[in-house]
């Protein structure tokens, strides 16, 4: 965020959010594009340009990408650990699992841990 802060300080910047989140979708498409091509190193370049508008995008509509990401892993492994739960009660282990019966519970756990 300080690198954006800095920028947008001397006038670098969009003008309205949308305008930010338009440039995400851009980078997006680029990212795309390189995968299609298979260029690693392309691919990382455009990878690191998508995060790097979406943080960006963050300061637009004042959130703070760390505390977004943080909620996101702490979620991700509640409904991690309660797929693994769902399993057992099955008497399953999860690589016993499809991808299908797995994504049932993923989708009850979606309901739990929002």
């Amino acid at each position: 965020n300080r690198i954006q802060d800095k920028v947008a300080s001397v006038g670098f910047d969009w003008e309205e959010p949308h305008q930010a989140f338009d440039k995400v979708k851009e980078e997006i498409f680029e990212l795309q594009t390189e995968l299609k091509k298979g260029t690693t190193e392309n691919i990382e370049s455009e990878f690191g340009d998508v995060l790097f508008s979406l943080i960006n995008y963050a300061r637009f509509i004042k959130v703070n990408p760390e505390n977004a990401l943080e909620k996101t892993n702490k979620k991700f492994i509640n409904r991690f650990k309660y797929l693994e739960k769902e399993a057992k009660k099955q008497g399953k282990q999860l690589s016993e699992m499809s991808l299908q019966e797995m994504d049932i519970y993923w989708n009850a756990s979606k309901k739990l841990f929002k």
